[in-house]
């Protein structure tokens, strides 16, 4: 290498690497993002030569666009497919887990990074059912959302009562449990 030339930097490790159809997604949003980048280029160029902004009647990207349009645009653009999709089984729940665990079971949040779907049970039972359930979930789940959308689902049980904060209580007191060891 010469000189000038900086040398690559490795980059850190994050989580798994991605295979088969996440990789070949990520390689059709960065194509699409530099035609669209190399275009945007063109337009502009000819745009400043014919003497600035004009509208006509030929479509362009400064028309209206359908709300539902727009939004898998940005969808796309931004690269929240997956997110998106989780979205989606979350307002579906009942149909893909039953009517009877969907009472009981509510999923909380999806990460990421991770791709854990994080699922609260309302009874300690109904947590322990879902645990017994949770790699057949999975495998329904990706199926639906492609493979490796959902790695794991993380069962919370039933949250205990907040602490009431108030005049008769001792500051960093956890309550009549901090009593007991």
């Amino acid at each position: 290498m010469s000189e000038n030339t900086p040398e690559p930097k490795p980059e850190p490790a994050k989580g798994p690497e991605p295979s088969g159809v996440d990789l070949a997604r990520v390689a059709l949003r960065a194509a699409k993002e530099q035609a669209r980048a190399r275009g945007d280029a063109v337009r502009q160029k000819k745009q400043a030569r014919r003497g600035g902004l004009r509208s006509g009647a030929h479509a362009d990207g400064r028309d209206p666009m359908a709300l539902g349009s727009a939004i898998n645009r940005l969808i796309t653009e931004r690269g929240w497919e997956a997110p998106a999709a989780v979205g989606g089984v979350m307002g579906r729940w009942p149909q893909i887990v039953g009517d009877d665990l969907a009472n009981h079971c509510v999923p909380e949040k999806y990460d990421e990074d991770e791709r854990v779907l994080i699922v609260r049970c309302d009874s300690t039972a109904w947590a322990t059912n879902l645990r017994l359930l949770a790699p057949q979930l999975v495998a329904r789940l990706n199926e639906d959302l492609g493979h490796g959308t959902v790695r794991l689902i993380k069962v919370l049980g039933p949250g205990g009562p907040v602490p009431r904060f108030g005049p008769l209580r001792a500051p960093g007191s956890t309550g009549p449990g901090d009593t007991y060891g």
